[in-house]
């Protein structure tokens, strides 16, 4: 299998300096920060400093605290969607070695949007515990499926046939989830609304479900981090270095999948967070996967957090769902990714 490698890939590539890797956690731990607080105070109806100390003391008393909690849950999904997705990103580019690998281009949010669409219509799911298992299904059955399409005929998977049987395997998809919604007017407002993505209606008790899930997929993911910069040095050279390359390779995306199908089964569909992100903090920090892994998790968590922010505040007292802020800035990013590989490749 001939695949090709992430930007910055190789033993060299891994040194990246120490004082580098701290500034770059630094600055995304300040950024995230702010991001926090700017999102816990402003929406349909700012709130002061006064107002989100008192709630978050235990007031009760007037419409700033109903405000603060409900921003709360909100900003804390924000959060942990954005640092699952971007993980998985990076996982699955490490996996792969093909710099355009997404949970969104590769198909996965839509296979797990599919599974939990069907799900409603077919099987009347309705809890949480539900959505994310059916939703870590699609997922998974879509990786795979996408994965061996694009490991047909010669070179193997390359980062453009992925990225063509990823973006025709979401097409089709979506197509799907269509033809399952539109017939069901049960559930066609909620899954239409679902199918966006975003983080508006993420309660206490939605965090509490989905938290574990998420928990076991990080725990996978990082473990995996050593394996993965083993990966980037070409399987034949890994398999002499002593890795078990498939079981790293299975395990891996196994902690990518289980991430993006249960964030996708309480958010929706959020796209090019895991394309953006992990490139951002390579060009920050290098392709070590040790500090990439937790240094994308911040970066993740920032941007989805900085996008629900900006949704809430550029056409108020309307919303712009996170999907769709998402999507404006991760589709140039995209494009651009592809013509520097095409460039590469002349």
């Amino acid at each position: 299998m001939t695949t090709a490698s992430p930007p910055g890939a190789g033993l060299a590539a891994l040194r990246a300096p120490r004082r580098a890797r701290a500034v770059a956690l630094a600055v995304l731990a300040v950024v995230l920060a702010a991001l926090v607080c700017l999102s816990v105070a402003f929406g349909s109806r700012d709130v002061g400093l006064d107002d989100i100390v008192a709630a978050l003391a235990g007031s009760t008393d007037g419409y700033d605290h109903a405000a603060v909690a409900k921003r709360i849950p909100r900003t804390l999904m924000a959060m942990l969607a954005g640092a699952a997705l971007a993980v998985a990103g990076a996982v699955m580019q490490g996996v792969t070695r093909n710099p355009l690998a997404d949970p969104g281009i590769l198909g996965v949010n839509a296979g797990a949007a599919l599974a939990v669409v069907v799900g409603m219509a077919w099987f009347s799911i309705s809890t949480v515990g539900q959505y994310i298992g059916a939703a870590i299904a699609g997922a998974a059955v879509t990786a795979v499926v996408v994965y061996v399409i694009g490991s047909l005929g010669r070179d193997g998977a390359t980062p453009l046939k992925l990225a063509l049987a990823g973006a025709a395997a979401s097409a089709a998809l979506i197509s799907l989830v269509n033809a399952v919604v539109l017939p069901r007017r049960d559930i066609a407002d909620g899954a239409q609304s679902w199918q966006v993505g975003g983080v508006g209606g993420a309660t206490t008790a939605t965090i509490t479900s989905v938290l574990p899930f998420l928990l076991v997929g990080f725990a996978v993911c990082f473990l995996a981090a050593r394996g993965l910069n083993t990966l980037a040095l070409g399987d034949d050279l890994a398999t002499g270095l002593g890795e078990k390359v498939a079981l790293t390779r299975a395990t891996a995306s196994a902690g990518a999948v289980v991430l993006c199908g249960a964030v996708t089964a309480v958010t929706g569909p959020i796209g090019f967070v895991g394309l953006v992100v992990p490139h951002v903090v390579r060009l920050l920090a290098g392709p070590d996967h040790r500090w990439l892994l937790p240094l994308t998790a911040l970066g993740g968590a920032a941007l989805v957090t900085a996008a629900d922010v900006l949704g809430r505040v550029v056409a108020p007292p309307a919303e712009i769902d996170v999907g769709i802020i998402t999507a404006l800035v991760g589709a140039p990013f995209f494009i651009a990714i592809v013509r520097r590989q095409k460039v590469r490749a002349l």
